[in-house]
């Protein structure tokens, strides 16, 4: 029965339902709760039209009845208008953290997979800063940084305030608050990014790009990059920031060859970085952001604006006031442009040639001690360049060597040609052309240890041995000459009637023995120098006339030690001892001065100062020589073409010598007029002039060099003892 109660009270819907229950003129065919399956047993629900009076009738009750629906309808519009813009905001959040969710989750697999490729964290560390060679003059100036980085390395302690600061302010200015990543600074590159449609801001932190300096290679990719945030994450959770910062200065790439602060300081700007002042610090580190594009060196302009945004930013972080920011804005900057230009370079080329013999492999910073007077080496530089850039074109000549020695052999300038930046090949040390007449010298040392003197008589005319037949420069013959007139008007007839009279392995022996090295060729033509020499050798073969008969070794390293003082190397050890007696050494001496005062050499004299020489020229003109020396230096100076081609009449009488004069007579000033060893008897009494104060008195041997260990001449050898009276009055 119940369940039959309950089926008759269910109501269906009908299709002959009066008006009244009827909404809006349709049939309400609505289901009611009473019509679920639920709610079988339930009281039946009451009808609509129940609910709205079934009393009411009519057209009355009709009109009621659209009005109360319209206004439904209008609610149900407006609920829906709210529904629905609420509802699209809860599904954009939704599935907003819905692809958070699995963004990190695809993020955190794309970290790990890259992260994968990387060595395990257990073997992770920072690797050592390639060591900087420090190359020092005599008194300890600096000559250059060599190594990968070109500078050394500094302590953030040591650096003003300012320059960090700089950097910070321009690359990194959450630098102190972030852990490794900066997320603001990463979204706000991305949003400027698509802003502007091209890639105008990054988004690493100074420790990422840390990282990626010490550990990674440069390559734009995305595994690159995941890396970088993993190893950065790991330098911040290992390094200070302080460390950090410190690491980045002295690494960081800054244009022309330079790695770090310092090098690039001393690039652009030829000091430390730690006298930079605040523009010069702004303007390394606006490099940051493209070194080649904003090189002071390069664009003035744009590195100066560079700079100024640099120091505005600094500015507004606090690290200068508004009135500093202007007054660095305002300040004029020195920009050096001779850096890659200057000779100094050579000879740091030459050192780091040199240095694997003496130390082996270099491990750590060290500071390499040179014999290089820098005022001589500017001076030797200058008078190079100037005079080829006066009279190079006319003559025909394109490029020049010079090389000073002090008596011990220490290399006090060293040029290796006209301008390093332009060409590295060190002429100096490294070019090999014929000496022309400049090799007499060794033919008659040859000759005057067979027995003749500087009073032995040959004739000068027309010579032919066998198929050769020399001839003199001028053409013309003098006839009777004495050895030493023929050497200081350089003759080559007689020169070539010596070399048949003493023999080519004679000539030989005498210029190895005085230092030559290089292969000669024993034939009679090695009379007139057609066998090759370097510039550094044959003014090394020069020096026993000048420091009376005693073999050198030419060097340029006095000491090598690490950068905290210990000692690496000590020059030690002497020459092969004498190689010149006493009477031939007054012999040679004599007629090597006669060539500066009445022969070839004229162009050359030292006022009040004794001097000796040779002039040479190869054939063709295709060499200038001039080498000279005095009691204290001496100086070899080549002109020539790097092709061999021939000059203009250059001879060694002309510009050679014109150069010669030029860097003796400033490496003499101040010093006191030493003689020639067995021709003077005793320094010349002539008032000098006070040291320039920008040249440097050439630093004292250190101990252990070879000059201070040369055995005392005889008074006889220096002059005014009994052999030398002999010598005077009978030539020898």
């Amino acid at each position: 029965m119940a369940r039959g109660s309950s089926r008759r009270s269910r109501q269906e819907p009908r299709l002959d339902m009066h008006a009244s229950d009827r909404t809006g003129g349709t049939l309400d065919m609505r289901l009611t709760k009473a019509d679920r399956p639920g709610a079988v047993g339930k009281k039946p629900a009451r009808p609509a039209s129940a609910k709205r009076g079934s009393g009411q009738s009519g057209g009355s009750g009709g009109g009621s009845r659209r009005k109360t629906g319209s206004a439904r309808k209008r609610t149900r519009s407006a609920r829906a208008r709210r529904g629905g813009l609420g509802g699209f905001l809860r599904r954009v959040a939704y599935w907003s953290v819905v692809l958070c969710i699995w963004g990190g989750i695809a993020g955190i697999g794309v970290l790990g997979y890259y992260a994968a490729y990387l060595p395990p964290t257990s073997e992770w560390k920072v690797p050592q800063r390639p060591p900087n060679v420090r190359i020092v003059a005599a008194d300890g100036t600096l000559v250059a940084n060599r190594g990968d980085t070109g500078g050394e390395a500094v302590r953030l302690e040591q650096l003003p305030p300012y320059l960090p600061q700089a950097v910070i302010a321009i690359e990194d200015r959450r630098f102190h608050s972030h852990f490794g990543l900066d997320p603001i600074g990463l979204a706000r590159a991305m949003v400027t990014n698509v802003t502007t449609g091209r890639l105008v801001q990054g988004g690493s932190t100074l420790t990422q790009q840390l990282a990626k300096n010490l550990f990674l290679e440069p390559d734009r990719t995305l595994k690159r990059k995941v890396q970088e945030a993993v190893l950065a994450l790991w330098l911040e959770a290992n390094h200070s920031k302080e460390e950090i910062l410190e690491m980045y200065l002295n690494r960081v790439y800054l244009g022309a060859g330079a790695y770090g602060v310092d090098a690039a300081a001393r690039r652009y700007f030829d000091k430390s970085a730690r006298m930079l002042n605040v523009a010069e610090a702004a303007t390394l580190a606006g490099l940051l952001k493209a070194p080649s594009r904003y090189a002071p060196t390069r664009n003035p302009d744009l590195a100066a604006a560079r700079a100024a945004t640099v120091l505005a930013a600094m500015a507004e972080e606090g690290y200068l006031t508004e009135r500093e920011a202007t007054d660095a804005i305002a300040a004029p900057m020195r920009v050096v442009t001779h850096h890659t230009s200057a000779s100094e370079n050579y000879v740091a080329d030459w050192v780091m040639e040199l240095l694997p013999s003496y130390v082996g492999g270099i491990e750590q910073d060290i500071i390499v001690d040179t014999t290089i007077d820098l005022g001589l080496q500017i001076v030797a530089e200058d008078a190079l360049r100037r005079t080829l850039a006066d009279e190079g074109t006319k003559r025909g000549v394109e490029q020049g060597a010079i090389v000073t020695l002090d008596r011990s052999g220490a290399v006090k300038a060293l040029v290796g040609g006209r301008d390093y930046a332009r060409s590295q090949f060190n002429r100096a040390v490294n070019a090999h052309r014929q000496p022309g007449s400049a090799f007499k010298p060794f033919v008659y040392l040859a000759a005057l240890e067979r027995g003749l003197t500087p009073n032995t008589m040959r004739v000068d005319e027309p010579v032919r041995i066998g198929k050769w037949a020399p001839k003199n420069y001028s053409k013309s013959y003098r006839g009777p000459v004495s050895l030493t007139e023929a050497l200081s008007l350089s003759l080559n007839t007689v020169a070539a009637k010596l070399a048949d009279e003493v023999g080519p392995r004679a000539i030989i022996r005498s210029a190895r023995k005085l230092g030559i090295t290089s292969p000669m060729q024993s034939n009679l033509s090695i009379a007139l120098g057609t066998s090759e020499v370097t510039p550094l050798e044959i003014a090394a073969a020069y020096v026993p006339f000048s420091n009376g008969g005693y073999a050198i070794v030419p060097h340029v390293i006095r000491s090598i030690r690490t950068s905290d003082g210990k000692l690496l190397y000590a020059r030690q050890g002497d020459g092969a001892g004498r190689v010149i007696d006493h009477s031939t050494l007054s012999d040679m001496n004599m007629m090597m001065a006669e060539t500066l005062l009445t022969g070839t050499g004229r162009a050359a004299q030292l006022e009040g100062r004794p001097a000796g020489g040779k002039t040479g020229t190869s054939q063709d003109f295709r060499d200038g020589w001039f080498i000279g020396y005095t009691g204290t230096f001496t100086t070899a100076v080549w002109l020539g073409n790097d092709n061999n081609s021939p000059t203009k009449r250059a001879t060694g009488g002309s510009l050679p010598a014109k150069i010669w004069k030029e860097v003796m007579t400033a490496g003499h000033q101040g010093l006191a007029v030493a003689g020639l060893p067995g021709v003077s008897d005793r320094p010349l009494t002539v008032a000098q002039p006070a040291r320039n104060p920008n040249a440097p008195v050439p630093v004292a041997p250190a101990e252990g060099d070879p000059d201070r260990r040369l055995p005392p001449m005889r008074d006889d050898a220096q002059g005014g003892g009994p052999l030398d009276l002999l010598n005077r009055i009978f030539g020898g």
